[in-house]
C-alpha cells in the first residue's frame, strides 16, 4: 500500500478489482478552497488504455510490483513463444495475445523486456527501433510516384511495412516497433 502523496511516474497501481494501472504522469493539487487532490493520468497495462483519475490527497492506494527482465527470444513452440533469462538460463513461454504486435518484430535471438506480475506475463515490450533484413519486395520503377515513393515489403518475419522505392531486397532496414514506420537503412 502507499498513498496517493506518494506516486510517482511508472509506479503500478492495482486498482477497480485487481486491474493493473500504470502511473503516465500525476499533479498534486492544492485549491484556495476545499482539501488537496492528486490529478492522475493512468495507462492500463493489459489494453493500453489511458484514463485520468482523481484521488483525494493522502487515499491510500494498492501498489503492484512488476517484474521487467530482458529476456532473448529463443523459438516458436505452437501458439508459445519461449524466451531464455540470460542469467539464469530458465526459459519461459509466453501466450501469443501478452506478446501482441511486438510479434511482428522478434527473430531468433532478440532481446526483449518481459514483464511479469505474480508469475503471470502482462506483456513483452521490444526497443524502440530494430534492424530487419528485407525478404521480398518489387523492384522499384523509376518515375512511378503514385503511391507517394513507397511500395511494400515483407520482412523476415513475414510482417508487411511500406518502404522507399529504393529499397531492395535483401536490405537490412531499421523498423519503428511502435508504429511499424521504415526509419531508414542499416547504417555499415
Amino acid at each position: 500500500m502507499a498513498s496517493t502523496n506518494d506516486l510517482k511516474n511508472g509506479m503500478v497501481l492495482k486498482l477497480d478489482g485487481g486491474q493493473l494501472w500504470s502511473v503516465v504522469e500525476f499533479q498534486h493539487v492544492k485549491p484556495g478552497k476545499g482539501p488537496a487532490f492528486v490529478r492522475t493520468k493512468l495507462k492500463s497495462v493489459m489494453s493500453g488504455k489511458v484514463v485520468d483519475k482523481t484521488f483525494n490527497a493522502g487515499t491510500k492506494v494498492e501498489t503492484a510490483t512488476i517484474d521487467r527482465r530482458d529476456m532473448q527470444f529463443s523459438y516458436m513452440d505452437g501458439e508459445y513463444f519461449v524466451f531464455m533469462d540470460m542469467s539464469t538460463f530458465d526459459q519461459l513461454m509466453v501466450d501469443k495475445k501478452a506478446v501482441g504486435d511486438a510479434a511482428n518484430f522478434l527473430i531468433e535471438g532478440f532481446t526483449a523486456s518481459v514483464a511479469q506480475h505474480e508469475g503471470e506475463v502482462l506483456y513483452v515490450e521490444l526497443p524502440a527501433a530494430v534492424e530487419l533484413k528485407i525478404e521480398h519486395t518489387d523492384p522499384g520503377v523509376q518515375g512511378d510516384r503514385s503511391t507517394g515513393g513507397t511500395k511494400p515489403a515483407t520482412l523476415e518475419t513475414g510482417y508487411e511495412i511500406q518502404v522507399p522505392l529504393f529499397v531492395t531486397t535483401g536490405e537490412t532496414v531499421k523498423v519503428d516497433t511502435r508504429t511499424s514506420d521504415y526509419l531508414g537503412r542499416k547504417s555499415n
